[in-house]
């Protein structure tokens, strides 16, 4: 499957924080004119900033296929990132896969979650029932496997050095997340590999791991502020989840996905992402230096 000059690629949630990255990456090795951004308003400071890139912004809302079948037209490499919209996202990424099939696209790249056909996490039953999706459709696809980001952890350094504690729930659990910029590498390379991509399963996930305590120990180093880690019962994390004003359903799959990384559910060490990206992934000390500097 030869990437011509004339191969037109296509990110899908493109003005997201993995779509931006992915754009990004593919803009270092392919043409502007070959990248196609789909968005879901195409009058978005988003979208606007991605055409100032020189790539083409369609409008593609996974909830409205009538814009993804005129989306997709010219399209023979797809990448569907998972809807952020948990609760949503079968329907949403149905709707995807077939205007994807009707358009004659020849490849699709997917999203999944890590070992999401055996994984304990609430989040991976959207992910199983998208890749049972994508068999079922008989389009050529790649499963791009995604661990955990090191960036969702480190969304919790302000309250952190605030309270000069981490909560979470995931006990002594290892986690081996990876910097979003490593997934969007991985992305890139599978959307633009000569080799046929079709039918691989990558299960992504970062170099070194870490438990919840290590963490901490790291924001305390990096900002030289005391930061322990306070270990909680899952719906006690939840509890303070929503008292921190996340929603009731995303604090709850938060919860359970600390409880799952106790089970090692965020945990692997087949360096495939890092073999994929062709360098070592991204230091979890140099992901949490990034967020103290803002």
């Amino acid at each position: 499957m030869t990437l011509s000059s004339h191969t037109r690629l296509f990110v899908t949630g493109a003005t997201g924080q993995l779509g931006r990255l992915v754009i990004q990456d593919l803009l270092r090795t392919v043409p502007a004119a070959q990248v196609v951004a789909g968005v879901r308003d195409a009058g978005s400071e988003g979208a606007r900033k991605l055409a100032g890139l020189g790539v083409e912004v369609r409008t593609a809302d996974y909830a409205r296929p009538d814009t993804l079948a005129t989306a997709f037209e010219g399209i023979e490499r797809l990448l569907l990132i998972s809807s952020s919209e948990v609760g949503q996202r079968a329907v949403q990424h149905q709707n995807v896969i077939a205007a994807a099939k009707a358009a004659g696209v020849r490849l699709i790249a997917y999203t999944s979650l890590l070992r999401a056909d055996t994984s304990p996490l609430a989040l991976a039953e959207e992910h199983r029932a998208t890749e049972a999706m994508l068999a079922a459709s008989g389009v050529p696809h790649v499963l791009l496997r995604n661990g955990w980001y090191t960036e969702n952890y480190a969304a919790s350094i302000p309250p952190a050095l605030a309270h000069g504690v981490f909560l979470g729930s995931a006990g002594e659990g290892q986690i081996a997340s990876a910097a979003r910029a490593d997934y969007a590498a991985a992305a890139s390379i599978a959307l633009t590999a000569e080799t046929d991509q079709g039918g691989r399963i990558y299960e992504l996930a970062g170099d070194e791991a870490y438990t919840l305590s290590d963490f901490a120990k790291l924001i305390s180093q990096s900002s030289g502020k005391p930061v322990a880690y306070r270990n909680l019962p899952e719906a006690e994390f939840k509890a303070a989840l929503i008292g921190a004003g996340l929603p009731d359903a995303f604090a709850g799959l938060l919860a359970n996905s600390d409880a799952g990384a106790e089970k090692g559910a965020l945990f692997d060490d087949g360096r495939q992402l890092s073999a994929l990206i062709g360098r070592p992934t991204t230091s979890t000390s140099s992901v949490i230096e990034a967020a103290l500097k803002g």
